[in-house]
């Protein structure tokens, strides 16, 4: 076979093959991949906006606290200095717990992006293995082709 009819073949398929994929692959996976970044940004959002909720809080807890110690230290008797003693120990305890839980929030917000992640993953070799279909225009056996999907899931 001539050498130029072969290079001229094989630009028809590349250009062929590069619409094929412009037009029904990237278009799903561009959307995808916007879907959870809109998804993340939205749980970062909401976690910077519990932070400033709960600095004001702060702040409030610390005025209210301040201006009931001046006024309670002058009129206390054994009972209420006692009751002050359980009421800051309930305080540092809920303080303790405020961190428990903010960590395991925390840890909650790390696990969910990996879920995400491997999900998008997931979608991913999808896609990939959808246009392969319909490139090849057959149907690709998943099951024969599981080790190659697990590597493009490793590789992405």
């Amino acid at each position: 076979m001539n050498l130029n009819a072969t290079i001229f073949f094989q630009m028809i398929v590349f250009f062929v093959l590069a619409w094929v994929t412009m037009k029904f692959i990237w278009p799903p996976l561009t959307k995808a991949i916007d879907e959870r970044r809109q998804k993340i940004a939205e749980g970062l959002a909401a976690a910077e906006k519990g932070k400033a909720d709960l600095a004001q809080a702060q702040a409030r807890v610390s005025l209210i606290e301040a201006s009931a110690k001046t006024s309670l230290h002058a009129r206390m008797t054994d009972a209420e200095k006692h009751a002050t003693q359980i009421i800051e120990q309930a305080r540092a305890e809920a303080e303790v717990e405020r961190a428990r839980i903010l960590a395991q929030a925390k840890q909650d917000a790390a696990q969910e992006v990996m879920r995400a992640r491997d999900a998008l993953r997931n979608d991913v070799a999808s896609l990939a293995v959808k246009g392969a279909e319909q490139i090849l225009k057959r149907e690709v056996n998943a099951s024969a082709h599981a080790e190659l999907l697990t590597q493009l899931k490793a590789q992405l």
